[in-house]
């Protein structure tokens, strides 16, 4: 039996056998919302070989159970790149999630504006990513299924229907391309204008693996920045880890908004 077979049957027996119709990953200040899904909350201490939320503001623990309605798997803490070196730090993660029987994934994250129309406090639905890193999470894995087709690696119909729900809420979700940066220093403003020119409109330092991973697994993606910062050069804010905690509330209340009405809505889709 396989490592994330196994981790699946220990998490039936504690969560029960059906499976989460959504895997929700939370980033940096978002992981209240797991506070609110009626289920069993799973320590990652008890999921051997889990990697541990390393980052303040994550909460290290994967809670199954009902969100308006829907059953889902909410990872209240992801690892980066930039704790280990390695880009497939989350990969057992989202195989147990596949193993479980879930096929799709939404990702949060907080993530730096390239622009003025996406201020701190905004949302930005990804349509499309960079990998400005330099790195894959698929490197080394030997079957050609490490070949993945990126065409529509951010699901449109998920992607549709998140716009719909930020809508009805009266909530503004742009739309835009995410490039990744390895972390954890902040990037500097040269940096930021080559991403610009690159055709970035936001920056951070997560999902990308996530999203390559999901998309080898067969999981559908969608992913939402929430906006806490403009990029290094574009304003006078000092930027810092602390400031990325305290502005993420902002933009996380409107997400929680989106999310709810997304799931209280989510159909075969």
């Amino acid at each position: 039996m396989s490592k994330s077979a196994e981790l699946a049957a220990l998490i039936r027996d504690r969560a029960g056998d059906a499976a989460p119709e959504y895997g929700l990953i939370l980033g940096s200040g978002l992981g209240h919302l797991s506070a609110h899904v009626a289920g069993v909350a799973i320590p990652y201490d008890d999921l051997p070989g889990f990697p541990h939320a390393g980052v303040s503001g994550h909460v290290p623990q994967l809670v199954i159970g009902q969100l308006e309605g829907r059953r889902v798997a909410v990872f209240g803490g992801r690892s980066h790149y930039y704790e280990s070196g390695r880009a497939d730090a989350m990969r057992l993660p989202l195989e147990t999630l596949a193993a479980l029987g879930c096929g799709k994934l939404i990702l949060t994250n907080a993530a730096g504006s390239l622009r003025a129309d996406i201020p701190p406090g905004g949302l930005m639905m990804l349509d499309d990513h960079i990998a400005f890193a330099g790195t894959n999470p698929l490197i080394g894995e030997r079957t050609d299924a490490r070949f993945v087709p990126m065409t529509d690696a951010h699901d449109p119909r998920m992607r549709a229907a998140l716009k719909s729900a930020a809508q009805a809420e009266g909530i503004e979700l742009a739309e835009g391309v995410y490039c990744w940066f390895s972390g954890p220093s902040f990037e500097t403003p040269a940096e930021i204008r080559a991403a610009r020119i690159l055709g970035a409109d936001a920056v951070g330092m997560s999902t990308v693996p996530e999203i390559i991973l999901g998309r080898f697994l067969g999981l559908r993606c969608a992913a939402i920045s929430v906006i806490t910062n403009m990029g290094a050069g574009l304003s006078d804010e000092a930027i810092s880890h602390d400031h990325t905690k305290a502005m993420a509330p902002i933009g996380a209340s409107k997400l929680e908004a989106v999310l709810r009405r997304f799931l209280r809505e989510a159909q075969d889709r």
